[in-house]
Parts: C-alpha cells; structure tokens; sequence
C-alpha cells in the first residue's frame, strides 16, 4: 500500500505545473504531454468547479490539488483555494487578508491577479492590500506556515493595481512591487520568510513578472520595465546587465532562445526587441508590434507572439525575420503557452485558439469556447488543461475552474 501511495505521489510530481509560466520558466509543458486540442462546455470536461470571488490568477497544480488565487471583491477578502485534482472538489479555502483593497484599479484588472508558486511542500501567494504586498506561505492543507510585508506598494499617478507574480529560485521566492516611490525587488527565504536580498528600483510603475532562466552560461533573472530590458543575479539582486527598450511600462514576462531574451512592451512606445545575454547588452533586432500584458514564447529557434489585438506572429529569433502572421480575433491578455506542437491562447471572450508551432505556415487547430470572460493562462499537465474563465450568461457574473481533458 505504501509502495503505491508513493509511486502515486511520484507521478503527480513529473506531471505538476507549480509555477508562473510552468516547470521551464518558459510556457512549455514537458515533451510528454498531449491534452486535448477540442472542448466545449460539453466536451472533454472532466470537472469544473465554482469559483468564489473574482481573479484573473491562473491555476497551479501540485502532486494531486490545483490551487488558485482569488478575491471577494465585496468584503475584501483574498484567499488561496485547493480543489481535488481528480474530482474537482473543493478541499479547502484559507482567507489569508482582509481590508485594505485600493479604491482604484484597472477595469481589466483584479485584486487576485498575481498566479500561486509552490515548491511542493508550501504555497506562496503575493496579494496587494493596505498600501503594500503581502506574501503568505501556506502548507498543502491551507494552514499558514508564515506571512510577511514584502514592502509598500502605492502607486499614484497610474492607479492600475498589482500584477507580478512571485517566482521561485532555490530556497528564495522573490517578489516585484515596482511604482513610483520605493519600488523594490526582493527575495525572502521560503522556511522563514526571513528577507535574503533587496534592490531599489527606479521610481516609475511596471506590471511585469520576472523570471529566472540558464542562459549565456549563468542564471539570470530577468526583467522588462522602466525603460530597460535587465538582468540581475537570483543570489543576490545585482544588476549584470542591462539594454535601454522602448517602453517605459510592461506586463509580460521575458522569454529567451540560445544567448538571445526577448521583450515586448506597450507604453508610451510600442515595440518587441531581441537582445544578447552575454552582458555586452546588444540589441540584436527590434519591431513595432505590442504585445502589452501577454507573455510570448520562444520554441526551435523561433519566437511566437499575439499582440494586443489578436494578431499572431512567428519571428525567427535570431534575426527577427517575420515569417508569417495571422489574424485570431478578439483582445488578449492571457499569455501563449505550448503543448505537442501545439500553441494555446485565449481571448479575453473566453476563446481559446489552439494552432501549431510552425514556422512555415500559421496552421489552426481549433477554436474552443468557455464562458464568455478569459484573462488567466492554464496550466497544461497531466495530459490535461486547467484553466479558468468566466461567464455572464446567467445574469450575475460567475467564475469557474475547469479540467479539461479526454
């Protein structure tokens, strides 16, 4: 019995998606994954579960629970939810703050839109509350092993509200809180909360979730934003590297190919830029599509991106030659994420487009409706998809966590 308990436990593990963009940092799921490419309301769910409160947090999934963040907008309440990951049901619920919402935000925008991270043991969740962000450690039954003040967060001149999500680096989770006064980086330690490192960033608003990946010979965590494509090292916080960009403000996380990272940024100025990792900062090519809160993903030697308003692209990343774009429809704000072969993005109205990574031709799969509301991203393990979305159709609007799978 207890040989088959951990042999369970085992399989759960390879097939987990514990983090913001996945296990590789990068949106892409393990080579042995194949969830399904068709589903509807009718086809291919195996469950969905209500969720309380409003997000746009995407789902995590850990040995046999998925875990998401979410908000009650009326009693400003955040919490961390766990459901079953075979059945759907809802084992816990842990109410981790209360007060303290910011009287403005973003209408795209929530108060839970930061995505859970787990190490496996313990989850962490960064919510912004009471002019600050709070990161909370919870073990996998919902009971809190620690919660800290990561530092201030009051932005002023922008009141969009809060984006990053916290990432994990060896022992560190290390969290982004980047407005005009005192914005910061900083890394805690996951046991303790016990702060490691903390840098100073410039005084201007970023939404941008950083990232930690092996390139050009080292780790580097790196970051779009005010103004710079950067790198820093995930140790300690110092700077290694930085490049000048076109953009002031961000959303989307970084992405690389080879010794190249690529970024994409939205205001004032517009525009996608390669640049070389090895520390010279060089930016090797440049071009005038925004792809403003989505993430991109680089797969082969190639870059695949869907910009502001539904138009897909596939560059090669080394030398940024377009080659072939095509239009999906509708808004975006969900970030491209890859399975077999197969790309999946959804709209804002709640339609994924499934599409191949190919470079020689835009090849569509299919297109996939739930609920009529999407800003999260899922999460592709198991042979399966968890995603969440919203609908409107019975007059009140309700949020819903789906595993779709055949």
């Amino acid at each position: 019995m207890l040989m088959t308990c951990l042999a369970t436990i085992d399989t759960w593990a390879a097939d987990d998606w514990r983090v913001w963009r996945g296990p590789n940092s990068n949106g892409i799921a393990p080579s042995d994954q194949k969830p399904p490419v068709n589903w509807a309301e009718s086809k291919n769910i195996l469950w969905k579960a209500p969720l309380p409160g409003r997000g746009h947090a995407s789902p995590i999934v850990v040995d046999d629970r998925v875990l998401i963040a979410t908000a009650d907008e009326k009693q400003q309440i955040q919490s961390v939810v766990c459901f079953d990951r075979t059945s759907g049901q809802q084992l816990w619920k842990t109410d981790v703050s209360q007060g303290g919402f910011a009287a403005k935000i973003h209408q795209k925008n929530t108060h839970a839109s930061p995505t859970l991270a787990s190490n496996g043991e313990t989850v962490f969740a960064a919510f912004p509350h009471h002019k600050s962000i709070q990161v909370t450690a919870l073990n996998l039954d919902g009971k809190q092993q620690w919660q800290i003040t990561a530092g201030g967060f009051l932005p002023r001149a922008y009141q969009f509200g809060y984006a990053p999500s916290p990432i994990l680096y060896e022992d560190k989770v290390i969290v982004a809180a980047e407005f005009e006064v005192n914005g910061y980086i900083a890394a805690f330690d996951q046991q303790t909360g016990r702060e490691v490192w903390r840098i100073k960033r410039p005084n201007k608003l970023n939404f941008s979730t950083p990232i930690v990946a092996r390139i050009a010979g080292r780790d580097q965590l790196l970051l779009s934003g005010n103004s710079k494509v950067a790198s820093f090292d995930p140790q300690t916080g110092r700077e290694l590297w930085s490049s000048p960009s076109l953009w002031v403000v961000s959303c989307g996380t970084m992405v690389w190919d080879k010794d190249l990272v690529f970024a994409s940024g939205g205001f004032p100025t517009k525009g996608t830029l390669a640049v070389k990792a090895d520390g010279s900062g060089k930016v090797v090519w440049t071009n005038r599509v925004k792809c403003y809160e989505q993430s991109m993903l680089a797969h082969n030697g190639y870059l695949y991106a869907v910009d502001d308003n539904g138009i897909a692209y596939c560059w090669n990343a080394q030398t940024g030659k377009e080659q072939w774009k095509s239009r999906l429809g509708g808004k975006v704000s969900s970030s491209l994420v890859l399975a077999n072969g197969n790309l999946y993005l959804s709209n804002e109205q709640g339609k994924t487009f499934v599409f191949r990574a190919n470079p020689e031709k835009f090849e569509l799969v299919a297109e996939n409706q739930l609920g009529d509301e999407c800003f999260a991203s899922p999460a592709l393990c198991g042979n399966q998809i968890f995603h969440r979305a919203a609908s409107r159709a019975s007059g009140a609007r309700k949020e819903t966590l789906y595993c779709i799978g055949e």
